[in-house]
C-alpha cells in the first residue's frame, strides 16, 4: 500500500463515526446527548486499537491531514482582536506565514503562524506553508516590535520546509533563517513554540527557537522530510518508512531526546477529528507555559534559553 494512503485507510471507521456525530449535531432529537456520548466512546475504542500500532510514516500522514487545524484556526479560536501585519519592509509580503498582534487571556501577544491554506487555490497562494526569505524577515520584524513593547511571542509551526526555489535562494534564504536563529535566541521576551503539524527542516527552525518548544501528539519535527531523506540517503522512495523510523521524528522520541519540552495530547483519531478539544488542550498548555515564563527575570530567561539549546544532542565518544 502506498505510504500516503496508509493512515487514511486505517481511519475510515473513525471518520464514519465522526460523520454520525456531525449529523446528530444538526438535529434536535430525543437522547441526542447520550447518542453522541456513545459514538465518542466508540471513536475512543477504535483509536485504542489503532494508535499503539501506528508507524512513523502514519504519524506523518496525520500531521499532514488536510482537515487538521491550521494556524489561523488556533488564532481565531484562542485569541481575539487579531491584527495582522504584512510585509518585511524590504521585498514583499509572504502569505505562507501569518504574523500580528492579538489578545490572549486579556494580554497582548505577538503571534507567528505558518499557514498552508485549506483549498487548492489557498494552498497555491500560501505556497503550501513554505516560507520565502521575506516571510522570515516579516516574522523578524514582528518579534522586534514585540520585544520593544514587552509582548510575549507565540510561534505556531506547520511547514514541510522553507521554500527551495531559485528566487528564495537569490534573496538570501539561508541568511534569513540564520539571522532569525540569532535574534530569537537573544530576544528579551518569552517565546513559546507549538508544533501543530509538520515541523520541517530549517523552515521550522527559522521561527522555532523558544523558551518552551511543545508538540501536538501526532505532529512531527525533523531535519528533513522522510521522502527527502530517502531520496538523499537511499535514492529510493521505497525507503521512506525506514527513513522515518531512523530519523526519530515522533513527539515521544523528541521528548526523550530533550528536543522538545512537552507533548500536547490530541483527541482520539487526531486533531482533525475533534478540533474543539484540540484547541482546549493547546490553550491549557499555552496558558500555563506563558504564566510560568513571564514570572522569570529577563536575564534568567535568556540564560535558560541558551542552556536549553546548548544541551541538545546526545552523542558517545569511543
Amino acid at each position: 500500500m502506498n505510504v500516503s494512503e496508509d493512515f487514511y485507510q486505517l481511519e475510515k471507521p473513525i471518520v464514519l463515526l465522526k460523520e454520525q456525530i456531525n449529523a446528530l449535531d444538526l438535529n434536535e432529537e430525543p437522547g441526542k446527548k447520550e447518542k453522541i456520548a456513545a459514538l465518542r466512546l466508540d471513536i475512543e475504542r477504535e483509536w485504542a486499537k489503532i494508535y499503539p500500532n501506528l508507524t512513523p510514516t502514519q504519524i506523518v500522514q496525520i500531521a499532514r491531514h488536510p482537515k487538521r487545524p491550521y494556524s489561523l484556526d488556533y488564532i481565531n479560536n484562542l485569541m481575539r482582536d487579531f491584527m495582522e501585519i504584512h510585509g518585511d519592509r524590504r521585498f514583499a509580503d509572504d502569505p505562507a506565514v501569518v504574523t500580528g498582534f492579538a489578545f490572549y487571556k486579556g494580554e497582548s501577544v505577538a503571534v507567528i503562524g505558518q499557514q498552508k491554506g485549506r483549498t487548492t487555490r489557498e494552498r497555491i497562494e500560501r505556497n503550501f506553508g513554505q516560507m520565502n526569505p521575506e516571510g522570515y524577515r516579516k516574522a523578524l520584524r514582528l518579534v522586534k516590535m514585540a520585544e520593544k513593547f514587552g509582548f510575549p511571542v507565540i510561534s505556531l509551526i506547520d511547514t514541510p520546509g522553507a521554500y527551495p526555489g531559485i528566487g528564495a535562494e537569490e534573496r538570501g534564504q539561508a541568511e534569513a533563517i540564520a539571522y532569525n536563529l540569532k535574534v530569537f535566541s537573544i530576544l528579551r521576551v518569552p517565546i513559546v513554540v507549538v508544533i501543530i503539524g509538520e515541523g520541517g527542516s530549517g523552515g521550522a527552525l527559522g521561527i522555532g527557537v523558544g523558551d518552551s518548544v511543545t508538540m501536538l501528539e501526532n505532529s512531527f519535527y525533523s531535519v528533513i522530510s522522510p521522502e527527502g531523506c530517502a531520496a538523499i540517503l537511499w535514492k529510493d522512495q521505497n525507503s521512506v518508512a525506514q527513513a522515518a523510523e531512523n530519523m526519530k521524528i515522533r513527539a515521544q522520541d523528541l521528548f526523550a531526546l530533550g528536543i522538545i519540552d512537552k507533548i500536547i495530547p490530541e483527541p482520539a483519531g487526531g486533531a482533525h477529528i475533534d478540533p474543539e478539544q484540540t484547541f482546549k488542550n493547546v490553550d491549557k498548555v499555552l496558558s500555563q507555559t506563558l504564566k510560568k515564563l513571564e514570572q522569570k527575570p529577563k536575564e534568567e530567561l535568556l540564560e535558560e534559553r541558551y542552556q536549553k539549546f546548548r544541551k541538545m544532542g546526545i552523542y558517545v565518544e569511543k
